[in-house]
């Protein structure tokens, strides 16, 4: 488990830290009427969430040696 906690810790910190940039930048900013694909917003979070723990699982392995 110690070896993966570099990835885990990076997907929950990029798809929360996604999550939260959207609500806060983009979501107040449309208007009540205008529909959003909850679905693309969704899979761009988990992109998100990937690339962060691939790094975070880079930077794991480099800080190990």
């Amino acid at each position: 488990m110690k070896n993966k906690a570099g990835g885990i810790i990076g997907f929950i910190t990029g798809t929360a830290g996604f999550l939260l940039f959207f609500k806060f930048f983009v979501l107040h900013r449309i208007p009540p009427t205008d529909e959003i694909a909850p679905g693309m917003v969704l899979i761009a979070a988990i992109i998100t969430g990937v690339l962060t723990a691939i790094t975070g699982w880079y930077i794991q392995k480099r800080l190990k040696k």
